[in-house]
C-alpha cells in the first residue's frame, strides 16, 4: 500500500522537525523543505503528493510565489502556516490558491486534524469514476477527475475546495446553504470558523466560472442566510 505523501516547507528548523516527528507517527511519507528553491526542486521531483503545508515567509523563494508556480498544473491540497495572521495576509494566501490557513502559534492537535480533514476529502474525490456530469441547463459540465468543468468548449481548471463547492451547489439546485453547512460539507472540520476562507474560495471560484464575477450567475449569495445554485437562464 503506497504511503500518503506530505511536504513540509518550513524554514524553521524547530517546527519542521516537530511537523516530521507528528506527521511521520501518523503513518504518512514526510518530505520536507527549508527554503523556496529546495521547495521548488521538491515540486519538480515529486508528482504524486496528497498535500502541502507551506510557510509563507522563506528564503529563496517566498510561498506565494510558490503557490502561484503549483497552481499552474497542480490541484495538491495547500495548507498555509505562517507567523502571518492578519485578515489581509489569510486573504492573500487564499486568492492565491491555499485551500487553509493555520497561523503560529499553532496546536499540533489542531493541525493534524485539519490535515486529516483535508486529506479525507481529497481521497473522496479521487476515487470517482471518470465521469462529465451534465449540467447542460446551467451552461457546463463538471469533470470530477480533472477537478475542472467545460464551458464554451473551453476547460477550465479549479482547485478541490473550488470544485467540491460547486459539485454541492449542483448536486443541490434547490437549496441554500448556510456558512456552517458549507464549512461541514465541503471542509469537514470543525475548527474552521474563519469566514475569510469560504468567502475567498467563492470569490475564486467566482472568477473562473462566471461571465461576470460581480454578478454571479451560478453561486449566488442568499443575503442574510448563506448560497446557493443560481439560475443561469
Amino acid at each position: 500500500m503506497t504511503q500518503t505523501k506530505i511536504a513540509v516547507v518550513e524554514d524553521e528548523k524547530d517546527i519542521r522537525e516537530l511537523l516530521f516527528e507528528e506527521l511521520t507517527k501518523q503513518g504518512y511519507q514526510v518530505l520536507t523543505a527549508e527554503d523556496g528553491w529546495q521547495a521548488e526542486e521538491l515540486f519538480k521531483n515529486e508528482k504524486e503528493l496528497s498535500l502541502v503545508i507551506l510557510d509563507l515567509m522563506m528564503p529563496g523563494k517566498d510561498g506565494i510565489s510558490l503557490m502561484q508556480e503549483l497552481r499552474k498544473n497542480n490541484t495538491v491540497p495547500i495548507l498555509i502556516l505562517s507567523a502571518k495572521n492578519t485578515e489581509f495576509d489569510k486573504v492573500v494566501g487564499l486568492e492565491h490558491g491555499a485551500d487553509d490557513y493555520l497561523t503560529k502559534p499553532f496546536s499540533v492537535f489542531e493541525l493534524l486534524a485539519r490535515v486529516k480533514s483535508m486529506l479525507r476529502r481529497n481521497d473522496q474525490y479521487n476515487h470517482v469514476v471518470n465521469r462529465a456530469t451534465d449540467s447542460n441547463d446551467l451552461g457546463f459540465e463538471l469533470l470530477p477527475e480533472a477537478f475542472s468543468i467545460r464551458k464554451n468548449q473551453q476547460e477550465i481548471q479549479l482547485t478541490k475546495k473550488e470544485f467540491d463547492l460547486l459539485q454541492l451547489f449542483v448536486d443541490h439546485p434547490k437549496k441554500i446553504f448556510t456558512k456552517y453547512q458549507l464549512y461541514q460539507e465541503v471542509w469537514d472540520d470543525e475548527f474552521l470558523n474563519d469566514d475569510n476562507v469560504l468567502n475567498v474560495t467563492i470569490r475564486r471560484l467566482r472568477k473562473k466560472i462566471e461571465d461576470d464575477p460581480s454578478n454571479p450567475k451560478y453561486v449566488v449569495t442568499v443575503w442574510g442566510i448563506g448560497y446557493k445554485l443560481g439560475d443561469s437562464q
